[in-house]
């Protein structure tokens, strides 16, 4: 149930809301768009902390809803259409910032609003699982539901958190759905009476006052429909509710993709939802058809009405049911074994685990998918002939768990041998191209068939490892922005730095066990932006246009740097020894305001090197040196911090934002160094070489030698060890503070 509808139940708090949104003239559009208001604010993923950033957050929202407005005016009803050209004029004299808070600032009144109006209604605060009643296991089938005496209480819990949206707790859910279920049950026995007068006018001979009998059995009936269409009523927005948690659910998943954490075990709460709503829909089903066969008069509109109704919103449920649970891998390798799952949140109901189905997959197109989502849920038999390419072991049958009561298929052992692909349109690649898993199933149930399907994420298929970082583009930005239903794939092409700055905080640090800070971001936006008036960033300056003076994308060289530091940097990165994200203007800066002056030095990423890190220090004449980058190939033969145990001009870490003071070389690094103590004696016959780095020395242009070690690695003792570098081969000038590897045999 939407939150404006609950207010709309209560006339006080519709009317304390109606005065205050009529304070800016916003009553008309709060009603007229009150879903859309709701889920648009309410799905903020960033609360504004500063005065520019809510201007911004408010100009987006403000360009939206007169896009919403735009696309709602072609409308066929005439009087909306007029409607929405006062509602566009409405807005253009309120202030974008002014029409977003006072709206934001409803939101959180009507959530004020629901919550003590739930908590004022009598009954426990918090009331217990049904699941845990007299249940040592703590599980009850929802067939046990009708012993279970009816809860005191209505009304959904709602929790605030910071972002001011609402969270329904599921355990909340579930008493509700219990409640109006034994609500449902009273009318069991009014059922049964009926059932049997009308059995007895059937085969009675001789009723006194037939006349008075059928009246009386009319009024039954009517008190029974009654009450079957309220419990639908009820039962209706329950539904619903638990289908969109089931959506959240499913958007929580695909933001894990991303490295998001991500509850997965809420599934769990979330099927005994759904197993109470089947037990719910299911007996309200019965009770209809039981109540039609009291065959009173030709016509009943309202209660063949009210069947259909039910029928089809069990037949919602059962297909929502049906999910991935365990998502296949997103960049797909053809010729790799790769695993997925399927759960259908029924449980034991309906009894489908006595006889469980076969589950299919094939891989689908984007088109494809599109097609066949437009079509409903209807399949035929030549389904399996539609695949965009050749799965094998793409068939599992069901397995119904019966201490946890999952029903689920497995594929263990799949693996895509041949991909279909689209003809490409301009500047389209195969990374760019989406597909995605489809499994169905076709069962029987009372006789009559069941089909259900559901498609995974979204997956990229490669043949080979360097289209893996465009492929990673591509998932990544859907993932992050997708909305929780839409038409295969549908996405958007440019969302606000706020958006995207979660996105890429989440990726690096789920990747390289650190979050990114505030200077690190600060960074990436002023790396990926191009116009200074615009807060956006389109999907093409995210991984489509090269950087300035560059020959990659912004994407190509983040996703560089994550993976090197992810490979080589991990254990230095989260210990903050490595500030990474700085300019070279800004750190030759920093480092010459630095109070512990020669030998301070620091790590960043290289602006000019895919995958590259370097070492800025300040050399003894007082200026910064910068050392070429260090790549992963580089750091394969040597890791970075016994580079840096080498280079004895390094001496103090520069302090970086998340650690405040200067640290010693040594201190800082001392526990990323490898053992040198010579314990490993070589096979006889040989003799041990180490590797070393040296800074070459190069004659600037004023004549002085500039990278010159502080304290520089003494020759060794020519009888003892000999030099295997190629030190003497190049002239000076010929280098720019390059680096040279000498190998040192020490007998």
């Amino acid at each position: 149930m939407s939150l404006w509808k609950r207010i709309s139940s209560h006339a006080d708090c519709e009317a304390r809301m109606a005065a205050y949104y009529d304070e800016k003239g916003l009553f008309d559009l709060r009603l007229c768009l009150a879903a859309w208001i709701e889920d648009r604010i309410m799905s903020e993923q960033i609360t504004p902390n500063s005065a520019e950033q809510l201007e911004r957050v408010a100009l987006k929202f403000n360009e939206d809803l007169q896009q919403k407005l735009l696309s709602t005016r072609t409308a066929s009803d005439q009087a909306l259409k007029y409607r929405v050209v006062e509602l566009c004029t409405q807005i253009q004299r309120t202030s974008a910032l002014e029409l977003y808070t006072h709206l934001r600032g409803g939101l959180q009144k009507e959530l004020q609003l629901a919550t003590e109006k739930s908590v004022a209604t009598p009954g426990p605060s918090m009331p217990l699982s049904p699941y845990n009643m007299n249940n040592p296991s703590g599980y009850m089938d929802p067939s046990e539901m009708m012993a279970v005496q009816p809860a005191v209480g209505a009304g959904l819990g709602v929790i605030h958190n910071a972002l001011g949206t609402a969270k329904v707790e599921l355990f909340e859910i579930e008493h509700q759905i219990l409640q109006y279920f034994n609500e449902f049950s009273a009318c069991g026995n009014s059922l049964k009476m009926l059932v049997q007068n009308y059995s007895y006018m059937l085969n009675s001979t001789g009723s006194p006052n037939p006349e008075e009998a059928f009246k009386c059995l009319m009024t039954e009936k009517a008190a029974i429909v009654t009450a079957l269409c309220r419990s639908y009523i009820c039962y209706e927005p329950l539904q619903e509710l638990i289908i969109s948690e089931l959506n959240n659910w499913r958007r929580q998943q695909a933001l894990a993709g991303n490295g998001a954490p991500f509850q997965e075990s809420t599934l769990d709460q979330i099927q005994r939802c759904f197993e109470l709503l089947e037990s719910f829909i299911g007996h309200l089903l019965a009770a209809v058809k039981e109540t039609l066969r009291v065959h009173l008069v030709n016509d009943e509109p309202e209660l063949n009405n009210l069947l259909e109704r039910v029928r089809g919103a069990q037949k919602n449920l059962v297909c929502a049911a049906f999910i991935v649970d365990k998502q296949p891998p997103q960049v797909m390798k053809t010729n790799t074994r790769f695993a997925a799952s399927v759960r259908w949140l029924i449980g034991s109901q309906l009894g489908i685990h006595n006889n469980p189905p076969t589950i299919e997959c094939i891989i689908m197109s984007e088109n494809q998918a599109n097609r066949f989502v437009t079509r409903g849920t209807q399949m035929d038999s030549t389904l399996a002939g539609q695949s965009s390419g050749e799965i094998q072991n793409c068939s599992s049958t069901m397995e119904y768990q019966q201490n946890n009561h999952i029903f689920s298929a497995s594929f263990r052992n799949m693996q895509l041998k041949k991909i279909k692909r689209a003809e490409k349109k301009g500047t389209e690649s195969v990374m760019d191209e989406k597909f995605a898993l489809f499994f169905y199933a076709t069962t029987t149930v009372n006789d009559y068939q069941i089909r259900v399907w559901t498609l995974s994420l979204p997956v990229v298929v490669i043949v080979h490892g360097n289209q893996e970082p465009q492929s990673w583009a591509t998932i990544t930005w859907d993932n992050a922005f997708a909305d929780i239903v839409r038409e295969p794939f549908a996405i958007t092409d440019r969302v606000t730095w706020a958006q995207l700055s979660v996105a890429l905080n989440t990726k690096f640090g789920s990747s390289t066990q650190r979050a990114l800070t505030r200077d690190n971001l600060d960074f990436l936006f002023e790396k990926l932006q191009r116009d200074e008036r615009s807060d956006y960033i389109t999907w093409n300056q995210f991984c489509k246009e090269p950087l300035p003076d560059r020959n990659f994308t912004f994407w190509e060289w983040f996703f560089a740097i994550m993976k090197l530091t992810k490979d080589h940097l991990m254990g230095m990165w989260k210990a903050s020894c490595i500030m990474g994200f700085i300019n070279k203007a800004k750190a030759q800066d920093d480092l010459m305001r630095s109070a512990t002056g020669i030998g301070t030095f620091l790590l960043r990423f290289s602006d000019s090197e895919l995958g590259g890190v370097t070492i800025a220090y300040v050399n003894e004449y007082g200026s910064v040196t910068m050392l070429s980058p260090w790549t992963a190939r580089d750091f394969q033969i040597l890791n970075l911090a016994d580079r840096i145990r080498d280079l004895h001009m390094l001496r103090w870490l520069h302090p970086s934002d998340t650690n405040g003071v200067p640290q010693e070389r040594d201190r800082a690094f001392g526990e990323f160094y490898s053992a040198r103590d010579g314990t490993n004696e070589p096979k006889a016959g040989y003799v041990r070489s180490t590797l070393h780095v040296q800074v070459r020395n190069a004659i600037g242009d004023n004549g002085s030698i500039i990278g010159t070690p502080q304290h520089p690695i003494p020759s060794p003792p020519q009888d003892s060890s000999m030099s295997m570098g190629n030190s003497g081969d190049f002239a000076m000038a010929d280098f720019d503070v390059n680096f040279a590897d000498v190998y040192k045999q020490i007998i």
